[in-house]
């Protein structure tokens, strides 16, 4: 019995160690599919916004003098926009830079488009519009829950990965930690509102 002894206590460790690194990797595996459903979910809530701009950019279209200047804006923000993806295995802090950049570019002109709106008494009326408008604020609630759905759920992996030791399992297993959204530059400072009547 005591000549065994030497290879039971290697077993044992070798089944500690096996069992150890099993639940680390598949821990990471489980919050790694988290993250990549919870960016789904943000790409959806912003698919769901570029298709209502696409009904909302035609119902303006109606209104025979609304400036062509400002419907071009939203169409060509939108398309780029829609250029702009990211790999949910492997976001940088580029890519989400980028991304970021050319949704708040069709943001901006969304929020111009529905300014100038206040113009055109009668497109301002048209219950088509007023409808598009109300599901656009949803909409834009909607990304902002999933945008922070996404950092939620980016947190847990980070601190898994970033953990001692399981930092030193993570670069063994070539597991990075993932970048979340951060605020667009600028949008700490309040925004000027100024109301011209003229």
């Amino acid at each position: 019995m005591r000549k065994f002894l030497p290879l039971i206590i290697i077993a044992v460790l070798a089944i500690g160690i096996y069992i150890w690194l099993k639940g680390f990797y598949n821990t990471a595996v489980q919050l790694d599919e988290d993250v990549k459903l919870s960016w789904g979910n943000v790409e959806t809530a912003y698919q769901r916004r570029n298709d209502l701009i696409g009904n909302l950019v035609n119902t303006v279209k109606g209104a025979a003098d609304f400036e062509k200047s400002t419907l071009e804006a939203v169409i060509s923000a939108r398309a780029n926009a829609t250029k702009t993806t990211i790999d949910p295995t492997n976001i940088t802090p580029d890519q989400l830079a980028a991304f970021n950049q050319a949704q708040s570019g069709l943001s901006s002109a969304l929020s111009r488009l529905l300014v100038t709106v206040e113009k055109y008494p009668d497109l301002k009326a048209n219950q088509n519009f007023l409808k598009l408008q109300d599901e656009l604020a949803s909409t834009e609630n909607q990304i902002n829950t999933q945008r922070d759905r996404f950092n939620q759920a980016v947190k847990p992996f980070n601190n898994h990965v970033r953990n001692f030791p399981g930092n030193i399992l993570a670069g063994f297993f070539n597991l990075q930690p993932k970048e979340g959204f951060k605020a667009v530059a600028g949008a700490e400072k309040a925004p000027d509102v100024n109301f011209d009547f003229k």
